[in-house]
């Protein structure tokens, strides 16, 4: 097993590059691969200097940095059946949900309180809470502003895609090189199913009409965002019995047009947020199906598996959410950027990563060189940096890994509510985590006690701690070896 470290976000803390080197190589970060390199050897390098530190475009960077959202675009110029923006509760994360909107000197204001805050802030978005294209006054001067206080901060919007080709040059002059876009359908019937109306040029328009508009802006965007090389990311809601199995034409469709990425995310479809769909009783898929889709769009256009749908003014790593740290009445007037913490935690980073990326070239290796036929979905508990981190009864996700002949690939994630609080934890909640865990082999945490233990082994799921602090890949690629028959898999302590 590699040596043990604290999660990087523990660094963050810390005044001094010497102060974050000692805690990063006082348990890891030590092999002679320190500070190489973790570009993957297929991917050309301008590619990579764009997406090395942005969490949502790269598997890789989302361990390691964090994203924030900024809510000045109320504006929406079409409707939803999966959309509801007036339903906000601090806990939940769904797109379009904020606790409060900003203007564009405000959201300078949170931008600059959270970047001397949260050193692996990289990314500034704006996605809504209503479409940051057609809200466009708002999005670029918000963009103008932070730019002048955080120049090398990378910006990034999500839009319907309906208002992108109005605004395509724009971006490009503003240095914006990433833009998501919602596409679930390219057959306009489907997309009557989805979309109720549009608002264009003045003019609302419904039906048949509305679906074909909204298509062919679509596109437009896609192939203007890809002909100026600006990378774009497809997001598609999978709505069984609607699109699920038309994303696979959505997805040929995206990859012909130059997208980078497609994200396929699940409906969120519970009634309490006032939805048609949920109101309706449309139902959102099951991780199994979800993970099934993925693997049918499987050498298509590249898919992005680690989305977790963040809401519009989400703050921090994927997964975490630190908004109601930075809300307006806690942050001063007047901010004044300093530096000196994203600069030191990026040099911290680029050794703890290249560390990380021999590890799991390594445990990749490993898994080929065992020449099985199976394979293995492993859920981890992680508090990032790439390790096996946390304690199974305080996640509140799970990263779910797939190991196969292929290699170790992570292919999504599983939310549940925390089990464990204040040293107690009631059965109906680990209930929920084990039903969560539908279909999951094995369970990799930092710690676990018997009780829950003992409850994954009834329900067929396997769980340990032996591999805690590792890198996730390597505890992974030893777990599978183990499976395998070159070695028994080693107990829980």
């Amino acid at each position: 097993m590699s040596a043990p470290m604290i999660s990087l976000d523990s660094l963050a803390p810390a005044s001094s590059m010497d102060a974050m080197l000692a805690k990063a190589t006082s348990g890891g970060c030590s092999s002679s691969s320190c500070g190489s390199s973790a570009k993957p050897e297929d991917m050309d390098t301008a590619i990579w200097e764009k997406i090395k530190d942005h969490p949502c475009y790269s598997e890789e960077a989302h361990h390691y940095f964090a994203r924030m959202h900024v809510a000045v675009a109320p504006a929406c110029n079409i409707q939803c059946n999966y959309c509801n923006r007036k339903y906000d509760c601090a806990n939940e994360s769904r797109p379009g949900v904020v606790s409060e909107k900003l203007t564009p000197d405000q959201a300078r204001r949170k931008v600059i309180a959270v970047a001397n805050e949260v050193p692996q802030l990289s990314v500034l978005g704006i996605a809504g809470p209503g479409d940051a294209c057609y809200d466009w006054r708002k999005t670029k001067a918000t963009f103008e502003e932070v730019s002048r206080d955080i120049p090398d901060i990378k910006l990034c919007i999500s839009t319907n895609g309906l208002a992108l080709p109005d605004h395509v040059d724009e971006l490009v002059e503003m240095n914006v090189d990433h833009v998501t876009i919602t596409i679930n359908m390219v057959d306009p019937e489907i997309g009557t199913k989805i979309y109720p109306w549009i608002f264009y040029r003045n003019r609302r328009y419904t039906g048949l009409e509305a679906s074909r508009i909204l298509h062919e802006r679509q596109m437009l965007g896609l192939e203007m965002l890809t002909a100026r090389g600006i990378l774009t990311k497809i997001n598609s809601v999978m709505i069984p019995g609607v699109n699920d199995e038309h994303l696979l034409e959505v997805n040929k469709w995206v990859k012909e047009r130059g997208a980078f990425l497609h994200n396929v995310m699940p409906l969120i479809s519970d009634p309490a947020h006032g939805t048609h769909f949920g109101l309706t009783g449309q139902r959102g898929p099951k991780a199994m199906e979800l993970k099934a889709l993925q693997d049918k769009l499987e050498g298509g256009a590249k898919l992005m598996r680690h989305c977790r749908q963040c809401r519009a003014d989400a703050v921090g790593l994927l997964g975490e959410d630190r908004g109601q740290e930075f809300t307006l009445d806690q942050i001063p007037d007047e901010v004044a950027y300093d530096p000196a913490g994203r600069e030191t935690y990026r040099e911290v980073v680029a050794r703890e990563r290249g560390d990380h990326a021999a590890a799991k070239q390594a445990a990749v290796n490993t898994v080929k060189e065992t020449e099985a036929a199976g394979s293995l979905l492993v859920a981890v508990a992680t508090k990032g940096g790439g390790r096996i981190n946390e304690h199974f009864g305080h996640a509140r996700e799970f990263q779910v890994y797939e190991a196969s002949p292929k290699g170790i690939v992570f292919v999504g994630h599983r939310k549940v509510e925390q089990y464990c609080m204040g040293g107690f934890g009631e059965d109906a909640t680990l209930d929920g985590v084990i039903e969560a865990l539908e279909g999951i082999d094995v369970v990799l945490c930092a710690k676990i006690g018997d009780c829950p233990s003992d409850s994954l082994a009834a329900a067929g799921i396997r769980a340990t701690d032996a591999y805690g602090f590792d890198y996730i890949e390597a505890a992974i690629g030893a777990l599978y070896a183990a499976e395998f028959g070159l070695e028994l898999l080693a107990e829980s302590a």
